[in-house]
């Protein structure tokens, strides 16, 4: 499995962003409210990403990681590399919509209630879903291992 590429995450946040612009700034009047606790389950996401990359790097230095009891299952590393790969891209392309609703709500917030209103929330979710997006890739980065030297053996 590859890296996911941090320029490939900035390149779709920035399609995203630039689509939704388009449509916001066209169809603002037509959009539901955007509350602040939108962002609730990005920062969760972000907070248990960063929690898990964590976890994993302590048990890497300490040879914490195999098939004992009392060590973290390679498995289960790589599942939280997947975790780390899907919430990289999810923060990339939500962090990306809400950055492009904010290139009208900012600046309409002091002329439109209804944007004055979105504005928290807007702020939250876009800076959640970069959050989002650098706790995946510190996780994904922190599940990676090397691969086995030469002679040595995988069970």
């Amino acid at each position: 499995m590859k890296r996911t590429s941090v320029i490939a995450l900035t390149a779709t946040g920035g399609f995203v962003a630039a689509v939704l612009a388009i449509l916001t700034w066209g169809f603002y009047g037509s959009m539901m409210a955007i509350p602040a606790t939108v962002s609730v389950t990005l920062w969760v996401m972000a907070i248990v990403c960063v929690f898990l990359a964590l976890r994993v790097r302590d048990r890497k230095e300490d040879g914490g990681i195999g098939m004992d009891r009392s060590q973290l299952n390679p498995v289960t590393a790589a599942q939280f590399l997947l975790v780390g790969k899907a919430s990289a891209w999810t923060g990339a392309i939500v962090g990306g919509a809400y950055l492009g609703i904010g290139t009208y709500v900012l600046p309409k917030a002091g002329e439109l209630l209804a944007a004055a209103d979105d504005l928290p929330g807007v702020i939250a979710s876009a800076l959640g879903g970069l959050a989002l997006a650098a706790a995946g890739v510190f996780l994904e980065r922190n599940c990676e291992v090397p691969p086995p030297t030469e002679g040595e053996y995988v069970g």
